[in-house]
């Protein structure tokens, strides 16, 4: 069975802990940043915080994004999806679904609960 230290881990979420700044919530799963951050795009903040790398859930290694409150919406639309990026290099780091779909609109917030970003141990 393959194995790997938890360095080898650590040093590829330590980007998140690192270089990410800015969270968006979006209207379907963006591929590119700039669907992240203009195409999809519902809201935004860059007030975000991310854990330095942890022992996983199940196993592997693991970095959480604080929970989100009071943050910007910029468009009116269904969120589906959240976005983590890199502003700094325009890099698209980690997208996935929100735990369910919100109809958002420009003017308001939103909230976001606590996310965890895993790489599990080989099979």
């Amino acid at each position: 069975m393959a194995t790997l230290a938890n360095r080898v881990y650590d040093n590829g979420l330590t980007v998140l802990d690192t270089e990410a700044n800015r969270v968006d919530i979006c209207s379907s799963e963006p591929s590119t940043y700039t669907a992240a951050t203009s195409t999809n795009t519902l809201g935004n903040t860059t007030s975000i915080s991310i854990s330095a790398p942890t022992d996983g859930d199940t196993s592997g290694r693991k970095v959480t994004l604080t929970a989100i409150s009071g943050a910007s919406v910029t468009g009116t639309g269904t969120a589906t999806h959240y976005a983590i990026t890199d502003t700094s290099n325009t890099r698209l780091l980690v997208t996935g679904s929100l735990s369910s779909s919100q109809a958002v609109t420009s003017g308001n917030t939103f909230s976001l609960t606590a996310v965890d970003v895993e790489i599990p141990d080989p099979a």
